[in-house]
């Protein structure tokens, strides 16, 4: 397929003025070391982040909120909100001690029971909680400072659990807004982190705004790095400007009208890195791994054989071109179940992407499979570059496989609400959608929450494989990293037979933000620790 041309020519698209999207700030000047301006991938659909799994959401929720560990830069937990735990009784009994002068946004102090609701909240919907509470017995708290985990097995993995930062994400608010049932979305946005989100300054689809949290108190140890460590917050303000013409954001970057671009539009991508006091960087060291997603819920992907049949004629390269361009230094192919280079990632069952492309054999398939002629609805996000383009690649393999295919244009935050539910397609629904996940958040079957089969309390799309929990399950209980290896391997055959996604690559999706902002951390996109030099 040949990449779309998104600019006639972009040396041109960057000498445009910038048009902004809603008022600046009044009270911010170009380079003011106050606020901090961020053009997102897209809209926030949601605030909520264990109703979503959307990555803008992600990173306003840690603007928002803090969480009881985090990630240091190697991936590691480290304690956050906790001062330590103590681990007893073989490893049964977990005893988390929470840090001196935590406090929500409204004032009140941050009790034990609060953390326990937050903790219940996310597990139901997590696939990391879900296995987590699998083996609780317990979680409790007997006092307003310490937070109990009493398991039926010994369970190392419990600060990875509560520190991933990857959505679902075990965030902290306060008691009565982590009782809300956690299938429906809260809209209160009382956090615990070291920014207040201010709702009267939001704008959908054009803005949102966050104050300085003065009451957040820093972890006081340690260095910032990943999600965990000390955050401290040098601006004063955060103002997220939705800019869905990426010529436009990338004119406001270069005038400093706006300080960071979370994902420039790759055309522009070269002109920016040879601006003047712009830094163009891949802050995702492992990059985003893309997905086609299907419906299992409904025809016609509810039947494996018809999910299996695209398999002979998707080519990862044709994915990653489309929403990547030629260089190859921002994509690879060749990608699976697990991320590429990490130690579950291996060759079993790859033939399914890697053998020579063949489209007579996907159509023979689909014919093979008894697909009836059902309606296929492909949901494609036109303000999102990246999976807008995904989305035209699929509409056109599927055409040519034999789907009665059509690709229906929305925004993201409408795609993030309707991709939520399980209606057929005649009642509005949809049948794929794409979507990319960090790849260090799939580096083992636990936490790719993509790949659970465990039907209607999975992620959207709601596969239904007992082969795959079975084999997660004797993942989990593995002696051994060579006998998870083995494991992983047969669940990436499995899931070649079940396809509950299919794997269209791995991006490696550079930011591009003035020269003269320091500290921005790898990984998520932090706000804290960034400062402005000049």
């Amino acid at each position: 397929m040949q990449r779309r041309s998104l600019l006639a020519a972009t040396g041109a698209a960057l000498a445009l003025p910038a048009i902004s999207p809603a008022p600046i700030s009044r009270a911010w000047a170009a380079g003011s070391s106050k606020v901090l301006r961020y053009v997102p991938a897209a809209d926030i659909a949601a605030l909520d982040p264990v109703w979503t799994t959307a990555s803008q959401t992600r990173d306003h929720a840690f603007l928002v909120y803090d969480t009881l560990y985090g990630l240091d830069g190697s991936l590691q937990p480290q304690p956050q909100m906790v001062a330590g735990h103590v681990v007893e009784d073989e490893g049964r009994l977990w005893r988390m001690t929470l840090r001196d002068g935590l406090r929500f946004h409204d004032g009140e102090k941050v009790l034990a029971r609060d953390c326990v609701a937050s903790i219940r909240r996310w597990a139901a919907r997590d696939s990391f909680g879900q296995t987590l509470m699998a083996v609780t017995e317990e979680v409790a708290a007997p006092d307003d400072r310490t937070i109990t985990f009493r398991l039926k097995r010994s369970f190392p993995q419990l600060p990875a659990a509560l520190a991933k930062y990857s959505s679902p994400t075990c965030v902290i608010m306060p008691e009565r807004l982590a009782k809300t049932d956690p299938y429906t979305a809260v809209t209160d946005p009382t956090g615990s982190g070291p920014f207040r989100f201010l709702p009267g300054e939001r704008v959908p689809g054009a803005r949102m705004a966050y104050a300085r949290f003065d009451g957040y108190v820093p972890r006081p140890e340690g260095r910032a790095e990943g999600s965990a460590g000390p955050k401290v917050a040098h601006f004063e303000r955060v103002e997220v400007l939705v800019m869905p013409d990426g010529a436009t954001a990338a004119a406001a970057l270069r005038q400093g009208e706006v300080d960071w671009l979370r994902w420039p539009l790759i055309d522009l991508v070269p002109a920016l890195r040879q601006a003047p006091g712009i830094t163009v960087d891949v802050i995702e060291p492992l990059g985003l791994i893309g997905k086609f997603r299907f419906n299992h819920l409904n025809p016609p992907f509810d039947r494996a054989a018809v999910r299996r049949a695209i398999l002979p004629a998707l080519s990862q390269a044709e994915y990653m071109m489309a929403a990547q361009g030629d260089d190859r230094s921002l994509w690879r192919d060749g990608v699976g179940y697990f991320c590429p280079g990490t130690p579950m990632a291996s060759e079993a069952g790859m033939e399914a992407l890697t053998a020579p492309r063949d489209l007579a054999r996907a159509k023979a398939a689909l014919a093979a499979s008894g697909y009836g002629g059902e309606k296929v609805v492909v949901m494609m996000p036109t303000d999102f570059p990246i999976y807008n383009a995904m989305a035209e690649v699929t509409g056109e393999l599927l055409r040519r496989i034999g789907f009665n295919a059509e690709v229906q244009a929305m925004d993201w935050a409408t795609a993030m609400q309707r991709r939520a539910k399980p209606d057929p397609v005649a009642q509005g629904g949809w049948s794929v959608f794409h979507t990319g996940w960090g790849g260090s958040e799939e580096l083992n079957p636990v936490t790719n929450i993509w790949l659970r089969g465990n039907g209607k309390d999975a992620a959207p799309g709601w596969p239904d494989s007992p082969r795959l929990e079975s084999l997660r399950t004797e993942w989990l209980q593995a002696p051994d990293v060579a006998a998870q290896k083995r494991v992983a391997e047969a669940m990436q055959r499995q899931a070649f037979e079940d396809v509950p996604y299919i794997p269209t690559g791995q991006l490696f999706t550079p930011v591009a933000y003035r020269s003269d902002l320091t500290g921005v951390l790898k990984g998520l996109p932090a706000f804290w620790n960034v400062r402005r030099t000049a």
